[in-house]
């Protein structure tokens, strides 16, 4: 009678399967873990830099108003923009200027006698150039002392103290022309030649006796009556705070001695820079606003969660700075004492929003109550400013925040690390139990293998 087979094992175990899956399953609760707690804190890290941007963005937008400077812009209108141009800084104080200009500063230039071309030697020595203490010293050579020469010698000269020499070439023949490179009396060159064959002396000449083809004169002007002068065309000097930029001589009028109509530059305080700025409050506070309720909100229809809800931090903040645009100002004892008064209203949903006709208003009825309010030492803008400040610096709330933020990132993956090491430490603790379980099982396959042949053996011999 024959003996049942007796099953014993095999060598068929698919280690590397057994193996992935027992890993699999037990790194599939921890993995799952930290991926969620990275997507949340990345959340967060988006959700407080968003925040800390729309405070920023609120702090640039009231800059003009903190520091003041959206009161001092002006501007500047010229009732003949022919005879000069006008431009001012935040230290012009707003008036009315009558200006004359009687000359225009001009740069000294010379024309030499005529020559048969650009190419006739002039002369051989030394020709030295000047203009106040600075000086040029050209050694004009036999061969090298055409016109053409000496002006390429002079313009290409290191120590050139500001004079440009051309050709111009009329029917009598070749002049050599220099001209200063400024403006204003005290720029007149002098042109000295020593040595040589002499004929350099040719090109000499002395502003003190010799007549210019133009001469080297300052800008002549009158303010209000007061005779001044400038070297340049470009005032800066004259009023402060105003740059002028003369371009014509005044026309002159039937007076006796002759005398220039007066053109008028008025100063005048640019309001449209205080309303610019508080135009731009209004829309960057109102961009912090949505931000702060896109990062709050609770959206129970569509079961969508802000990722700053019921954020302490976040909260307080928002409230602060709500608290003090609406805030009463002490600093007046007369005009406007809060942003409602200069047309900055507060709307259902939060918002705010600008009546620039108020504010217009305000500018013109109490405009330094209205540069308190906003600007002055405890006015609103400086104490925002202030408030942003420490919660967005170094050490700030908001920073700090981040910064612990960026650190849980860095543990987590720190985490993530740990865990591939575990789950490899396992994996080969596995691989090493199941292959040497493998080794075991095709063992006993071979010994019941075996086993079979001896039964079968005993069964057939009886």
């Amino acid at each position: 009678m024959a003996t049942n087979p007796v099953n014993l094992g095999s060598s068929s175990i698919d280690v590397a399967s057994i193996v992935k899956n027992l890993v699999a399953n037990k790194r599939s609760a921890p993995d799952a873990k930290i991926a969620a707690d990275k997507q949340t804190n990345s959340t967060q890290i988006s959700a407080v830099g968003n925040f800390t941007s729309s405070l920023t963005s609120l702090q640039s937008a009231i800059k003009t108003l903190t520091d003041g400077t959206a009161f001092t812009t002006t501007k500047v209108s010229v009732g003949d923009s022919s005879v000069f141009t006008a431009a001012a800084d935040s230290t012009a104080q707003p008036n009315v200027y009558n200006i004359v200009v009687n000359q225009l500063a001009t740069s000294q230039k010379t024309t030499s006698g005529a020559f048969t071309d650009s190419k006739a030697a002039v002369g051989t020595g030394n020709l030295t150039i000047s203009i106040g203490d600075k000086s040029m010293s050209l050694d004009i050579a036999d061969g090298a002392n055409s016109l053409e020469n000496i002006r390429d010698i002079i313009n290409k000269s290191k120590d050139n103290p500001g004079v440009t020499a051309s050709i111009v070439t009329g029917n009598d023949g070749a002049h050599l022309v220099l001209t200063s490179s400024v403006t204003g009396k005290d720029n007149a060159f002098k042109v000295v030649a020593s040595g040589g064959d002499g004929n350099l002396s040719q090109l000499n000449f002395d502003p003190a006796t010799d007549q210019p083809t133009v001469a080297a004169k300052d800008a002549e002007f009158t303010i209000d009556g007061l005779a001044a002068s400038s070297p340049t065309n470009v005032v800066t000097k004259a009023i402060d705070g105003v740059t002028l930029t003369l371009s014509k001589v005044s026309a002159k009028d039937n007076g006796t001695p002759p005398a220039g109509i007066p053109t008028a530059v008025t100063i005048t305080n640019d309001t449209t820079a205080v309303s610019g700025a508080l135009s731009s409050l209004v829309t960057a506070y109102n961009s912090f606003i949505s931000t702060y309720q896109q990062l709050t909100k609770y959206d129970a229809t569509n079961q969508q969660v802000g990722a700053l809800i019921g954020d302490a931090t976040v909260n307080s903040i928002k409230s602060q700075v709500s608290t003090l645009i609406g805030s009463q100002f002490t600093g007046n004892t007369s005009g406007p004492t809060s942003l409602s008064d200069l047309g900055v209203a507060f709307q259902v949903d939060g918002t705010l929003k600008l009546d620039t006709t108020k504010l217009n208003k305000a500018l013109a009825d109490n405009p330094k109550e209205t540069q308190n309010l906003l600007s002055g030492d405890n006015g609103i803008a400086p104490k925002l400013d202030k408030l942003i400040t420490g919660w967005t610096s170094t050490t700030g709330i908001l920073t700090q925040r981040t910064n612990n933020l960026n650190q849980k990132t860095k543990d987590l993956q720190d985490q993530a690390d740990d865990l591939d090491k575990q789950m490899q430490d396992y994996t080969d603790r596995l691989t090493k139990q199941y292959t040497a379980l493998d080794a075991m099982m095709t063992k006993l396959a071979g010994t019941s293998s075996y086993l079979q042949q001896q039964f079968d053996a005993l069964t057939a011999s009886k």
